[in-house]
């Protein structure tokens, strides 16, 4: 048995929550009926193509139930093979698929590019889960659909809207929730206010607020910060004009402030001072649909405003003081058409047109140390066309894409990128809901700007002038399929396993200078020994091409009352020059080791849920140019519990232990060192619990 030990400062509401979950958990089931181990329950649902199926994972928030206490993106994503979240703080977190992270990756948040990099010790992703519907993840590049910038897949989430809140016929209500983490001390508290006022419209407004303390790892030290406070706001509203059309506006807010360290993927202290930090990001959005009843024409159009900032305020003191943002603009029209490929070819089957145009600019501006702003931007549209053509058992999906790349000023002197790319996928039903797939697509990424606080005047970073475009493809070939009938009449296990390959050519790197890389120099971008007059802050450079190999394997078996998922994926860089790894900016390479996972999910009533999930990485040397440090391994466990009482229509209470065993450790996808003192450790034990009343 683990010694669990509640904080001194554990509220009425932990003690509450615990007291409802057990004592009507004790009173509803036997000891019988309860089961000696039980594991979360996760839903990674499907689209109905085979190619969404294996490719396209959707993580579902309301359906995932330790995500309900979620307080970071890795809380839910890390449940998708070949996605780890690195980061232990609200303002350093970083996505990575297949050990490439979000700069390598489209992100949106409701169809909002989030681009550019501010600091690369900071993560590029702001968002609260609190504010989440669902995440979809697109592991690799596999469509031309998904436009330029996505080497290593995408990532979408939404935000909730309020015809997913409101019951049958309800014309008003309200949801409250509540949340508490022993650890950190955290307290989240948060409401939603939803309507339709009409059988056209539909509001929603969301305020939450999200307050913790410094947390400790299983060592009990104290990680990343003295204090933070997040702020989120939500607007939504949208209107059917006729039966054809439909217009929808968003505001969406994550606001994260208080003492971090100077470089928040290290710990704190001496050289990494606690500074005030403020990250904010506004992200406006419109949206406009058209349905009329043909299958011609399926409209779908938005336009948006994104910004992400970093405000320091050091007090005076030069070299911490910056305001600096990233700004994207864009907009994205697309129309799907299906139709009867006998009227065209005289060959049985279905059309899936896809045809669509994208445009957005991306501009970066940075004032530091009280100097004058400075400013850069780049810009990009695309224009693509995909046919998703099923005949019968076989489906094949061909498509071709166009970019017109602007570069940035900064980094590649405005040089205009033109660029074609194809892609080509296929499946065949070989046995009753089984299907073998392959796909085959081609990349490209212009280079992107510069990290934004270095992004000053020039004469600090060395720059090719000749730097070339990032470009490659991504291969993969598997096999699904869903068994039914196993144990029981309704149950049923999905299985898929896949093999893929990534070659990306040029890869565009930035090297900060420091340690044995003080002399920089400017003028030729090589790395001297000593500090030089010419010294530089870094170089921004294509460096070789490298070969991304992995696989990924998945089992999930649901049945009545309980369901299992097994997952294990793995990912290996390697430079076609050196051999060395794709080095990373958070630290010893992009290698995020062996993953394996479990999941297990019971019921024993129809009010109460239990659940376990275990995670097992395997260590690893990464083979990165001056970089042998080893990863050290870990397991982690975490176990849940949920009650829906009848009496109390609408109210939902959880209570969970994650890291059961107290495990000392550090993600993968983090900073990870031999030294402590360069690590970015998790967090240790930590009790959640949380109430939810909806009415």
């Amino acid at each position: 048995m683990c010694e669990v030990k509640l904080s001194s400062q554990l509220t009425v509401l932990s003690i509450g929550v615990a007291a409802v979950l057990w004592t009507q958990a004790a009173s509803a089931a036997t000891a019988a009926d309860m089961p000696n181990t039980t594991l979360q329950t996760i839903t990674v649902t499907a689209n109905s193509s085979v190619r969404d199926a294996v490719q396209e994972d959707s993580v579902y928030i309301d359906d995932y139930t330790p995500a309900a206490q979620a307080s970071h993106l890795s809380d839910f994503l890390d449940v998708v093979p070949g996605v780890s979240v690195g980061g232990t703080s609200s303002v350093n977190q970083r996505i990575r698929v297949r050990g490439l992270d979000d700069t390598n990756l489209k992100v949106t948040i409701d169809g909002a590019r989030q681009e550019g990099a501010l600091f690369y010790h900071m993560g590029d992703v702001t968002i609260d889960p609190d504010l989440l519907k669902q995440a979809e993840v697109s592991v690799g590049n596999n469509s031309v659909t998904l436009g330029n910038d996505a080497i290593g897949g995408a990532v979408a989430f939404e935000t909730v809207d309020a015809a997913d809140l409101l019951k049958p016929g309800q014309k008003v209500g309200a949801k409250l929730h509540t949340g508490y983490a022993s650890n950190n001390d955290e307290l989240l508290t948060s409401a939603t206010v939803y309507g339709a006022p009409t059988e056209n419209i539909d509001l929603l407004a969301y305020y939450g607020k999200r307050n913790a303390d410094a947390g400790e790892d299983g060592k009990g030290r104290k990680i990343q910060t003295e204090n933070s406070e997040g702020e989120n706001i939500l607007l939504k509203a949208g209107a059917y004009v006729g039966s054809d059309h439909h217009v929808g506006a968003s505001f969406s807010r994550t606001e994260n402030k208080g003492k971090f360290p100077l470089r928040p993927d290290f710990p704190a202290g001496g050289w990494n001072p606690i500074i005030p930090q403020e990250v904010k990001r506004d992200t406006y959005a419109l949206d406009y649909a058209y349905n009329p009843a043909n299958q011609l024409v399926n409209v779908d159009a938005n336009v948006y405003q994104t910004s992400t900032q970093i405000l320091r305020n050091s007090d005076g003191e030069p070299g911490f003081e910056f305001d600096a943002e990233v700004q994207t603009t864009g907009a994205k029209v697309q129309n799907t058409s299906i139709i009867d490929s006998s009227i065209i070819n005289g060959v049985p089957g279905v059309h899936k047109f896809i045809a669509g145009v994208e445009h957005y600019k991306k501009e970066s501006e940075m004032t530091r140390d009280f100097g004058n702003a400075s400013t850069d931007e780049a810009t990009n549209t695309s224009v693509y066309l995909e046919d998703q053509w099923q005949m019968g058992k076989l489906s094949l999906t061909p498509g071709v894409r166009y970019d017109r790349y602007e570069s940035p000023e900064y980094v590649s002197a405005g040089k205009t990128y033109d660029n074609v790319v194809g892609a080509l996928a296929a499946s065949y039903e070989i046995a009753p809901r089984t299907q073998l797939f392959a796909s085959y697509t081609q990349l490209f990424n212009g280079p992107d700007l510069s990290q934004t606080i270095f992004n000053s005047d020039g004469v600090d970073t060395y720059v090719n002038n000749e730097l070339k475009a990032e470009e490659g493809d991504n291969a993969e070939v598997g096999i699904a399929t869903t068994l039914r009938g196993l144990t029981m009449a309704d149950d049923s296990l999905k299985l898929s396993a896949k093999y893929f390959e990534t070659n990306i050519e040029n890869y565009i790197e930035f090297v900060r200078a420091g340690g044995s890389r003080t002399g920089m120099n400017c003028t030729t971008g090589q790395l001297g020994t000593s500090a030089a007059p010419e010294a530089c802050q870094g170089v921004i450079n294509n460096d070789e091409d490298f070969k991304i190999k992995g696989v990924e394997l998945s089992a999930d078996y649901r049945a009545d009352n309980f369901n299992m998922g097994l997952s294990y994926a793995r990912a290996r860089s390697k430079g076609e020059d050196t051999g060395y790894n794709i080095s990373s900016v958070s630290g010893s390479g992009s290698e995020s080791g062996d993953k394996y996972m479990v999941n297990l999910g019971y019921a024993p009533t129809n009010t109460t849920e239990l659940g376990w999930r275990s995670t097992y990485v395997a260590d690893v040397t990464p083979n990165t140019a001056g970089d042998d440090n080893e990863k050290p391994g870990y397991d982690v466990h975490d176990i849940f519990m949920t009650y829906t009482p009848t009496q109390i229509e609408g109210l939902k209470a959880t209570l969970g232990v994650y890291n059961i065993f107290d495990e000392t450790y550090a993600s993968h996808a983090s900073r990870n060192s031999i030294d402590d003192d360069y690590t970015d450790f998790e967090m240790g034990r930590n009790i959640k619990t949380s109430l939810t009343y909806q009415f």
